[in-house]
């Protein structure tokens, strides 16, 4: 049967809109030109039983490693490329294997083996994957309400609440996904620039090897030498994921412990040897193109060693020294950590009697510093992103109202659309399932049904002009902050509700965001949309279903978990991530940012109005001095969000995380581009896949059954003086009378 050209399809479609064919060869946009075959195979099978049993499994194993990791010290986020490398060489292997016969059931007929493993398999393959990361994330993002009620709080959320604010928190945004795909989607103006690197990579892979070292091989070697050598760093010898010299050499020096610990201080002499270290927080070094590390280079020196040290030591800012340099903790006038629990009643609510007599909550100086960096950055992206690219998106904008469909839309129009009723039953079933959360369960999640309108609305106003804003720039600002803001000043004193608005309002756009770049990627591959849209909800619910298990299974399991002091020494099961997220619900929902950044935080608001302005600046000396190319280069929003992992993440992370991005991205590339080329992404996903294996081994084999033993080297970090404060007449357990 003949395939139909595709201006015949077009003309089957719209006969009054036919084009020139050799006017709709090649997109407009020069990446995409580049780097998107403009070539498709519609016979190629997608539903295929290879397709069906590496996706799920794909999407199920790294559900349950991405959840258990997330709970250590140094959590490892196994993301969609280490599935990409890895199922290449499984898919090929069981098309060579699996039986060719073919079935029939009815009219119905299929095979196991329907032919050489192909890209779009793959491309599924990883979909399924991806939703199985959260897009990139970890687990779902709402797992850390659960975790901060139960490990935190030390109240009880029911498993059904928590898998219901899971499942909804995932699932909601599609539904504005379906709404806004026809602007962001099928234009070529909008372009998803982080989609490119994808597509790069699934080419690279699908290329015909040439020569005796290929790349499954290397893959395969790699991840047997990361899979052995992370029982050294991650069971006999833990200093070696931290070790400081500075605090070796000095051990009783609460300055030199300061400058030099890499988990509590500026990380000065500070080394891992632990990829999980590496990886952390920050994901791997080795997928960052090398503009993105030097911008985040540029704003970590300036904000960790510049900023931070005068703010400290120097004008002793928020009374810093009173504090630690570097935690996450919150404290009260004297230096202690503060007791929250105290100022909990039993409706699970701020005792505002207890929390006059316990006094104002503290942050460590850093910790307020991070929070007005983020002020700023939100503001600072909308400014650059308007005065920058306004006028690009503006057009762009229009042009897809005016412009005719490219070479990649015109040949995704030889396949079935999906339904728009497809999307209005997700919305509708998403907001019906958490209406029943927020109305029949309120006494566990707070937020009332009129709460969960509210972030709906915003999350729906939000979608589009960020979704635009990411298709054309790959800068994707985030809601969070704000939406804390917003619920805090609304109704204080209720910490499960604040973080449940934020979820709601924040996750369901950044899901509708992830949504629509993964069918962005499914638009430039060729892939079926209905297939995308089936692969996508599925991932999403299975994967949000096991995130979930994991989780309620670990808080159960693992006596004292979250709660460093009371668990043994060296315990990996220390919840950084969500220490920082219980206490960004003690500060903007328990006690409120009205008591906090409009009383001894008040300064930071300006924070807001410098964000604004910096970005205009730069504006201005652009039009002053065109001539000089690199001003235009200087972004505001990237530097100031330089450090916006930190806390949970440390200097430690960031300084062995820069190390490796420019090893590979920079002297690497350069002097063995070939190399990189076809090895990078491979070792990148071998180290990531080894260390969560021999971690999961790790702990079923060892950690569950109480194996253990103690020596220098396992004796941690040696840097116990970089948490004591430094004022006078400030007293905490273990640390030198100032």
């Amino acid at each position: 049967m003949a395939v139909m050209t595709m201006q015949e399809k077009i003309q089957q479609k719209d006969p009054e809109n036919v084009v020139p064919e050799e006017d709709d060869e090649e997109s407009p946009i020069e990446q995409v030109r580049l780097t998107v075959s403009n070539d498709d195979d519609p016979s190629l099978p997608v539903w295929t039983f290879r397709m069906w049993f590496l996706g799920l499994l794909s999407c199920a194993l790294l559900s349950f490693l991405n959840t258990f990791f997330s709970y250590r010290a140094e959590p490892l986020v196994i993301t969609m490329i280490t599935v990409q490398v890895a199922t290449l060489p499984l898919g090929r292997i069981m098309a060579r294997v699996l039986p060719t016969r073919k079935f029939k059931i009815r009219s119905w007929e299929f095979t196991l083996n329907p032919g050489p493993f192909n890209m779009k398999e793959h491309v599924l393959i990883s979909i399924f994957a991806n939703a199985g990361s959260a897009f990139g994330n970890g687990p779902a993002y709402a797992v850390g309400i659960v975790d901060i009620t139960k490990a935190f709080y030390f109240r009880n959320i029911s498993f059904l609440a928590g898998w219901i604010l899971v499942i909804a928190t995932q699932v909601l945004g599609y539904g504005w996904a379906g709404i806004m795909r026809k602007y962001v989607v099928d234009p070529a103006e909008m372009w998803w620039p982080s989609s490119l690197v994808q597509v790069s990579l699934f080419r690279a892979l699908h290329e015909k090897e040439e020569g005796k070292s290929s790349r499954g091989k290397f893959f395969l070697v790699v991840l047997a030498c990361s899979f052995i050598w992370y029982i050294v760093p991650g069971f006999l010898f833990p200093t070696l994921s931290s070790l400081s010299l500075l605090c070796l050499a000095f051990p009783k020096s609460v300055l030199a412990q300061q400058i030099g610990s890499g988990m509590h201080g500026l990380g000065i002499f500070s080394f891992t040897f632990d990829w999980a270290t590496i990886a952390s927080y920050l994901g791997s070094p080795l997928v960052y193109p090398l503009f993105s590390i030097v911008n985040v280079i540029v704003g970590y020196v300036a904000i960790v060693y510049i900023l931070i040290p005068i703010s400290y030591w120097g004008l002793n800012l928020y009374n810093a020294k009173n504090f630690p340099l570097f935690s996450s903790d919150l404290f009260n006038a004297q230096g202690q950590v503060y007791n929250i629990t105290a100022i909990v009643n039993d409706k699970f609510e701020l005792d505002k009697v207890s929390y006059a007599k316990h006094g104002h909550i503290h942050l460590s100086m850093f910790f307020a510093v991070t929070y007005g960096l983020n002020f700023a950055a939100v503001v600072a992206t909308l400014t650059q992103v308007a005065l920058f690219n306004g006028k690009e998106i503006y057009q762009r904008f229009r042009a897809t109202f005016k412009g005719k469909p490219d070479i990649h839309t015109r040949l995704m129009m030889k396949y079935k659309d999906i339904p728009s009723w497809w999307f209005h039953v997700t919305l509708a079933l998403s907001l019906a399932l958490s209406l029943v959360l927020c109305i029949f369960m309120k006494d566990q999640v707070q937020l009332s049904w009129w709460g969960l309108l509210l972030a709906a609305f915003l999350a729906l106003i939000f979608t589009l002009p960020i979704s635009i804003i990411t298709a054309t720039t790959n800068m994707s600002p985030g809601l969070n902050v704000i939406t804390e803001y917003i619920i805090g000043m609304i109704i204080p004193g209720y910490p499960i509700a604040n973080v449940c608005f934020k979820t709601f309002g924040y996750m369901s756009m950044s899901q509708a965001v992830s949504f629509l770049q993964d069918f962005k990627l499914g638009h430039y591959m060729k892939v079926p949309p209905r297939s995308m849209f089936i692969v996508q909800l599925i991932g999403t619910i299975l994967g949000g279903t096991i995130n979930m298990g994991v989780a309620w299974w670990l808080l159960n399991s693992i006596k004292h978990i979250c709660q460093p002091d009371l668990l043994p020494p060296n315990s990996p099961w220390t919840c950084n991530s969500d220490r920082v997220f219980f206490d960004a619900s003690v500060i903007w929902g328990l006690v409120g940012p009205k008591r906090i950044f409009w009383g001894d935080y008040i300064a930071l608001n300006w924070f807001f109005v410098g964000g604004a302005v910096a970005p205009i600046l730069v504006w201005l000396l652009h039009k002053t001095f065109p001539s000089q190319s690199w001003i235009k280069l200087i972004n505001i929003p990237v530097l100031l969000g330089a450090t916006a992992a930190m806390p949970p993440a440390t200097t430690l992370n960031f300084n062995s995380w820069i190390v490796f991005g420019i090893l590979f991205n920079f002297v690497i590339f350069r002097y063995t581009k070939k190399w990189w080329q076809r090895y990078n992404y491979v070792l990148s996903a071998a180290l990531d896949a080894g260390v969560a294996l021999m971690g999961v081994v790790l702990f079923f084999c060892l950690s569950l059954e109480n194996v253990n033993f103690s020596w220098w080297g396992t004796g941690g970090e040696y840097c116990d003086l970089a948490t004591c404060p430094t004022a006078k007449g400030i007293f905490v357990d273990g640390c030198p009378l100032s």
